[in-house]
């Protein structure tokens, strides 16, 4: 079983993984650790990465790069409108509304959804993955910017899926960052004792965040987390090609934001020329090439003309380090240590605004650039029971209060309830307890839309279904569980009805308890949240239930011993009440259907095959003309490992009907066998009753096995390995063979007959054997041989 963490960065990725012992990132075919997010597509092949990024400015409108912004939002999304102006390639309104993009590929224009194009992007550091660990890879923990709604985060997971990656967790960036600190300190304060405070700072190249964890011995807790969308070293290169595109317009009478290609290679220029100011407070020079209209342009800038172009830039710095002290009810002086992470927090003049807030010295014994693919890496070896990992329990928060709405049964109203204020810790579980005598329904909604960087405050709506009246006609009990899972993402879990049983016998038993025998406990315990967490870091699915709970104004009541509870679960073990699972009908917003998912998972899958043959063949035309025989047995076995998997697959799908059919008859005529025997037929008349039970018993498992097995069938698309092989319908038609075959083809005894037996009958039944009158008195040698010569005087019968 492999462990992967991924970075899946704005600009770059990267990959750790766990072996000989430790975590390592991982290096790419160019034995590059970074890889960029970039992808082109070409007349007969993409390319992925390194490859990729060098023919950003030669294949400008097919090369797609800048489009983790894009993921969970509608193509009318201010957001997207406002990326749109900013990129080289063509973005497409997909049919489901979500933003797309639309290139040149194969020779023929083609729109890819965002989950299509992050997938390809994971696809490719999936392929990078195996050939550093040499085997499969399936299992993985992708980062994400904290600030990533529901939305955002299910398409992450959707082109997860589309890449053939198992993502056992969508990790904040801060929070893995925090654990790749955490984990390896021998000195971290005991839990009994004071927290280590410590501030995480991440300006990558699109976005800013920052959190504050505190430490104990083998536990880390998120303790709030703020952050600006919009600040991050791209912006720091915006400024610069701004200032630079004035310059040439006077200079050289260039307009060079009309021609794309000229803007995308002073993006390039400036953003060396920012790294070299890091570095550097001299004057600067910035040259280059013929640039455009095949002239060649130059300029200079040093480090204090840089800092004056951003002085706007370099403000919004310090409002997310306030707010997040203030969130965390924390002074500067509680705060131990401050870790930058990030390729912006370079920028001197950035450490300068963050070292001015705190008057302390900023850290940086982390690696500014894989420090999240590590901590990555470390949760998917906590979340893998093949890696043994000292225990370290890990506990995040919820980025925005999320509320629930439904309608109330007073004056035809509306009741909410703020179910994950801000910072809550996750992930986290509740259970509601409502009083209904019909189905509702519950809308999920961010509290305060103003907070969320997304337009649409909607999570998303559900139904709980098959709610009626108790028999007595009160309200029935329903209770229903909300959670924030591990990827931080909302849902509405599970739905029961508590249902009140008749009692019969026995009446001096403890009465029933309903919601009228507490009422002198208080009116408030009509209608409490529940609290139980699950604590992420646990292997499995453990639950930790901590005593807490919160009425539906989101008030806090004591964490007093509940009997009610108590004596409530004692009377389900009794029987008197019964707990019901009810049906929940969703519907997320911005949620793709996995149809669509499977077919671009069918689309990938071509795609990845259609390249390496492609490449294999030009290999064979040109290097491959004449190699010693290993080196094209090695190729037709890289061939192979793509080829065979849709080959067997193509196969099953053509010799499965078949099986299956066969199987179904023979269930059938077996089926009609213990039909006949129940109704008496004579010709099963000898079998054992206690026998055709069994084969009955046994028929039964086999449609059912058969039934379940095509019902997970129906729903792969062709793409994806079957839940059932012909190989195993066969052996199960074996196995039913070999089983009652024995039973019902069992053979009728034999009846003898005895010789007073024969008199008898033949005086009472007339002639026997052809015998024409009564004196014949044949013996018993001739009843049982008709055909054995008679002995001298008897009469010989024809």
């Amino acid at each position: 079983m492999s462990v992967v963490g991924i970075d899946l960065g704005f600009l770059n990725c990267y990959i750790a993984v766990a072996r000989s012992g430790g975590i390592e990132t991982i290096a790419n075919e160019y034995s590059d650790r970074c890889t960029p997010a970039c992808i082109s597509l070409g007349s007969k092949t993409r390319t992925i990465g390194n490859a990729a990024k060098s023919q950003i400015v030669t294949n400008v409108r097919n090369t797609l790069h800048g489009f983790k912004k894009l993921h969970g939002r509608s193509f009318d999304d201010p957001i997207v409108q406002t990326e749109r102006v900013k990129l080289p390639y063509e973005l497409q309104k997909m049919p489901n509304g979500s933003t797309g993009v639309k290139v040149r590929y194969l020779e023929e224009e083609r729109p890819f959804a965002i989950e299509q194009v992050t997938g390809m992007l994971l696809a490719k550091l999936k392929e990078t993955s195996e050939n550093a660990l040499k085997k499969p890879v399936a299992d993985c923990v992708i980062s994400i910017p904290s600030f990533f709604t529901d939305a955002e985060r299910r398409s992450v997971m959707a082109a997860a899926q589309v890449a053939g990656l198992n993502c056992l967790r969508l990790m904040n960036e801060t929070t893995a960052v925090a654990l790749a600190y955490g984990i390896y300190k021998q000195d971290l304060p005991p839990l009994e004792e004071k927290p280590r405070n410590v501030v995480f700072i991440d300006m990558g190249h699109s976005a800013y965040q920052v959190s504050v964890c505190a430490f104990n011995k083998g536990k880390l807790k998120v303790l709030a987390t703020t952050f600006d969308p919009y600040l991050g070293g791209r912006n720091f290169d915006d400024a610069l090609v701004d200032y630079f595109c004035d310059e040439f317009k006077a200079k050289y009478k260039l307009n060079v934001k009309d021609n794309s290609r000229a803007l995308l290679r002073l993006y390039q220029e400036c953003e060396k020329l920012k790294k070299l100011m890091s570095a550097n407070a001299s004057d600067l020079p910035l040259n280059i090439e013929c640039f455009m209209n095949d002239l060649d342009v130059s300029s200079k800038m040093n480090r204090g003309q840089f800092e004056q172009l951003c002085v706007s830039l370099l403000a919004r710095v310090e409002p997310p380090l306030k707010a997040v002290m203030e969130q965390a009810n924390l002074s500067r002086d509680d705060v131990n240590s401050i870790e930058i992470v990030g390729g912006a927090t370079r920028i001197p003049a950035v450490k300068e605004q963050i070292t001015k807030f705190f008057l302390k010295d900023i850290s940086t014994t982390l690696n500014a650039d894989e420090a999240v693919a590590r901590g990555c890496a470390l949760q998917c070896a906590i979340l893998s029971p093949a890696f043994k990992v000292r225990e370290f329990s890990i506990t995040d928060v919820v980025p925005y209060s999320i509320t629930l709405r439904w309608k109330s049964s007073f004056e035809d109203g509306t009741g909410e309830c703020e179910v994950f204020s801000k910072n809550h810790p996750a992930p986290f579980s509740k259970v509601i307890t409502f009083h209904k005598k019909e189905p509702f329904e519950l809308e999920a909604f961010y509290t305060h839309p103003h907070e969320v960087p997304y337009p649409d405050p909607r999570i998303g709506n559900f139904t709980i279904q098959n709610v009626f009246p108790q028999s007595d006609g009160d309200s029935s009990k329903v209770k229903v569980k909300v959670r924030v899972n591990i990827h931080g993402i909302f849902s509405v879990a599970s739905a029961s009805v508590i249902e009140k049983q008749s009692l019969e016998g026995d009446h001096s038993d403890i009465p029933m308890e309903t919601e009228s025998s507490f009422k002198n406990e208080g009116k408030d315990e009509m209608d409490k949240m529940q609290v139980d967490q699950e604590e992420g870091h646990q292997k499995g699915h453990a639950e930790h239930t901590p005593e807490e709970e919160i009425d539906h104004t989101g008030a806090k009541t004591k964490p007093a011993p509940s009997d009610k509870q108590e004596r409530v679960s004692q009377n389900i073990k009794k029987g008197k009440v019964k707990s019901i699972d009810l049906p929940i009908q969703s519907s997320l917003y911005r949620q793709l259907g996995q149809d669509l998912i499977n077919s671009y998972i069918e689309n990938e899958d071509s795609s990845k095959l259609s390249s390496v043959l492609e490449d294999t063949e030009n290999w064979l035309y040109e290097d491959g003309e004449d190699q010693p025989k290993q080196i094209y047995v090695d190729k037709l076995h890289e061939l192979k490992k793509f080829g065979q998997p849709i080959q067997i697959r193509y196969i099953e799908h053509e010799e499965r009907p078949k099986a299956l059919n066969d199987l179904g008859k023979k269930i059938q005529l077996l089926m009609k066998v213990v039909e006949a025997f129940k109704n008496k037929d004579e010709k099963y008349d000898h079998l054992d009753a206690a026998d055709m039970e069994k084969v009955e018993k046994f028929i039964n498992e086999a449609m059912n096995w058969l039934n379940s097995k095509m019902n997970a069938q129906n729903k792969l698309s062709l793409t994806q390995d079957p839940v059932v092989k012909v190989a195993e319908i066969v052996a199960k038609s074996k196995e039913l063979d070999n089983f009652c075959n024995p039973i019902i083809h069992k053979a009728k005894p034999k009846v003898e007959v005895s010789e007073d037996q024969a008199k008898a009958n033949g005086e009472h039944n007339g002639p026997m054997n052809g015998q024409s009158g009564p004196e014949s008195k044949p013996d018993a040698a001739k009843e049982s041989s008709p055909h054995t010569k008679p002995s001298t005087g008897d009469m010989e019968v024809d």
